[in-house]
């Protein structure tokens, strides 16, 4: 006859010790369809950085061109010329932002700074010569005047933009009177060459990127249960 053999009971302290020698779980490892538009993400920066950056010069490059080739036509000087094509080269680089709705605010705020100074530098060069005084009250009244109207944020370019006009109007003194309304044709040119470039970019460059899912048989798998083992199940009561 053949005796049964019972196993001794395990200890606490032995079960203690069985359980850290046990084999542990591991954690499924990521699959690449999940870790796919984590590494895309930063390829796609990249790729609306530069494009971005390409918009930005060749919008610099058509609003120099434009604001040159037409001050060409209108009013005779190189220096002249120049001037409006980097004026409106910058009125281009304020306004195109990252967002077009952001473009159309900067486009209203440097519209409105430049009508200010517009207005202040024409009254004051329609009938007085540059003089030292005279740029420092209209910086300071073109910094008023865009307080005042409910644009705060507009005084440090309107009086930017005084400086410039009344630096220039010392410069060529001969009609003097007409760099306010060169500077406004400029920054004319150079706003709607930013906005244009702002829509631009916003349907070819900024576009929303859609993620694709991954299919269900793949989210099946990573999310299925992991082996069993021994140390896993219920010891004997």
């Amino acid at each position: 006859m053949t005796a049964s053999t019972r196993t001794p009971p395990v200890g606490t302290g032995e079960a203690v010790i069985a359980g850290k020698e046990a084999p542990t779980k591991a954690a499924p490892a990521a699959t690449g369809t999940a870790a796919g538009p984590t590494a895309a993400a930063p390829r796609a920066q990249i790729r609306a950085a530069v494009g971005g950056s390409c918009l930005l010069g060749l919008s610099c490059l058509i609003s120099y061109w434009l604001a040159t080739t037409i001050l060409a036509h209108t009013h005779s000087g190189t220096a002249d010329d120049l001037l409006g094509g980097m004026w409106a080269a910058i009125a281009t680089v304020f306004v195109l932002r990252h967002s077009y709705h952001q473009s159309i605010a900067a486009a209203l705020s440097r519209m409105s700074a430049t009508l200010v100074s517009f207005a202040l530098c024409l009254a004051y060069l329609a009938f007085l010569p540059f003089h030292a005084w005279a740029l420092a009250v209209l910086i300071g009244l073109s910094a008023l005047a865009a307080t005042l109207i409910g644009r705060p944020e507009d005084a440090i370019t309107a009086a930017i933009t005084t400086t410039v006009v009344l630096v220039v109007a010392e410069l060529s003194p001969h009609e003097a009177w007409q760099q306010p309304i060169l500077r406004l044709a400029d920054t004319a040119i150079g706003v709607a060459v930013g906005i244009a470039a702002a829509w631009t970019g916003l349907r070819f460059i900024h576009r929303p990127s859609r993620t694709k899912e991954p299919p269900r048989h793949e989210l099946d798998r990573n999310h299925s249960p992991g082996p069993t083992y021994a140390s896993d199940q219920p010891g004997p009561a």
